[in-house]
């Protein structure tokens, strides 16, 4: 018996070298011969080869932070040989690479990172007792390659050209360089705060030089 049609001409797997590749817009391809890599908890959708997975165990000083805070990447070290693909929910894939670099990533954006990149969790300015755990992301700094989802495609602002502001849960990464503060609105007054309010009264105000990715949805990336 035979099968006829594109199907498997379509959907090959991609012939990169790099260590971090897109295979289509929504699954990211890692090339394991560079060495581990560290990539969100579940995010396995298939591999080939020897892949074995190990839950990273965190410092002292962060797991306090995720006690005080709530807040947390649930982190994996994949290593072996072969090639491994990874997925979240069939969230579009953004790849970069930082060369002594740093960059801020809402939490639940993080898909995967070279293990040459050190990260940590930090809190963004300005929310004082207003919520409870404030907004907390994870920095992440150093060189090597870097994978992060979004809900759709985004876009890049670059807070130096105006003044830039963004709904928390819309916001995935901000570039080094880039200061942020939540901002409360309140010109709606009382009504902002309860039903029948606009929705809006927690911005995050960019400054400083850099740029800004903002996904186009307000609920897939609140931090877990």
């Amino acid at each position: 018996m035979t099968l006829h049609g594109p199907l498997f001409e379509d959907f090959k797997e991609n012939t990169s070298t790099d260590q971090f590749s897109l295979q289509g817009p929504r699954m990211l391809k890692i090339q394991m011969g560079y060495g581990p890599v560290q990539c969100r908890a579940g995010s396995m959708v298939a591999y080939q080869g020897d892949v074995r997975f190990a839950r990273k165990s965190q410092g002292m000083e962060r797991l306090v932070k995720r006690a005080v805070t709530g807040e947390g990447v649930p982190i994996m070290e994949a290593s072996g040989q072969g090639e491994l693909f990874l997925g979240d929910s069939a969230a579009n894939v953004q790849i970069m690479y930082m060369d002594n670099d740093m960059v801020t990533v809402n939490g639940s954006a993080v898909l995967a990172f070279s293990s040459s990149i050190q990260w940590d969790i930090q809190r963004v300015k300005g929310l004082g007792g207003m919520m409870a755990a404030g907004l907390f992301n994870v920095v992440l700094r150093g060189t090597g390659f870097v994978a992060v989802t979004t809900r759709g495609e985004p876009v890049a602002l670059d807070v130096a050209s105006a003044p830039t502001f963004g709904d928390p849960q819309a916001a995935v990464l901000w570039t080094a360089g880039v200061t942020a503060n939540i901002r409360t609105d309140t010109s709606g007054g009382i009504g902002s705060f309860v039903r029948g309010g606009t929705g809006e009264v927690f911005q995050v105000a960019f400054g400083g030089h850099g740029h800004v990715l903002v996904q186009p949805s307000e609920g897939g990336v609140a931090a877990t």
